[in-house]
């Protein structure tokens, strides 16, 4: 699995379409996480401003029809995500079949993002 964050309003529109967010026409690609923490990271250094509630898709690489690359993060990754981590980028829309599950970001009262949760 990789992880996309996304909030809630971005992700329920035009459901009939693959799903493109604005990254996929400003920077060529949809911006992915490996894992649930360096997830947290991202939405930790980038989104702590967003509305929420947010959620993270849980992608099935597999079901991907796009290219999908794994690359370094540029300038640098986020705090407390090591120089060695690669980021999947998915140059391309992404099939909504590939969403294999959607969490929810937790926060805590500091307004930092600690996990994810299952939605519903």
């Amino acid at each position: 699995m990789i992880y996309h964050v996304v909030t809630p309003a971005e992700w329920s529109a035009r459901p009939e379409e693959p799903y493109a967010p604005a990254s996929l026409a400003e920077e060529g690609f949809v911006h992915c996480s490996p894992d649930e923490p360096t997830t947290l990271a991202v939405v930790n250094a980038f989104y702590r401003s967003a509305s929420r509630p947010l959620l993270v898709l849980l992608l099935d690489e597999s079901r991907i029809a796009a290219r999908t690359e794994w690359e370094a993060a540029a300038p640098t990754p986020p705090p407390g995500v090591s120089e060695e981590t690669l980021f999947p980028h998915v140059f391309g829309p992404i099939d909504r079949a590939a969403v294999d599950g959607i969490l929810e970001v937790v926060w805590d009262a500091d307004g930092r993002a600690t996990g994810l949760t299952a939605t519903g």
